[in-house]
């Protein structure tokens, strides 16, 4: 997990920095997701934390950052019968909205994969 500072003008003016962790990051794209309706809930999507180690990690969100880029990668579940491409675009609007307010960075691309259609309880 790599950490850059957000303003870098504020580090070359000897005032310190201010950095925000990718975990950060992932808690804010998270919670904004999660408001949106038709999102069921977050997948968690199971990778290999690294080429040579066994170790895997399951993440909902995925972060992805160098000095000029800003993506995420978000696995949700939807709720059965909304219109899947709205309930995305939503998801996208609302998580680049909610980090960048929250933190100035400038959010690229925000990528959501359908993992899964919760189906509802069925009531007796």
């Amino acid at each position: 997990m790599e950490r850059r500072p957000i303003y870098p003008q504020a580090e070359a003016a000897n005032s310190g920095s201010c950095i925000i962790s990718e975990r950060v990051l992932a808690s804010i794209a998270s919670t904004a997701a999660s408001e949106v309706e038709g999102v069921a809930s977050l997948a968690k999507r199971t990778h290999i934390k690294g080429i040579f180690s066994k170790q895997k990690v399951a993440r909902s969100v995925v972060v992805t950052s160098d000095e000029n880029d800003l993506i995420l990668d978000l696995y949700v579940n939807l709720k059965m019968g909304c219109h899947i491409p709205t309930v995305a675009s939503t998801v996208q609007k609302n998580v680049k909205e909610a980090i960048q307010s929250m933190t100035g960075r400038v959010v690229t691309k925000v990528n959501v994969h359908v993992a899964n259609v919760a189906l509802e309880p069925q009531e007796a």
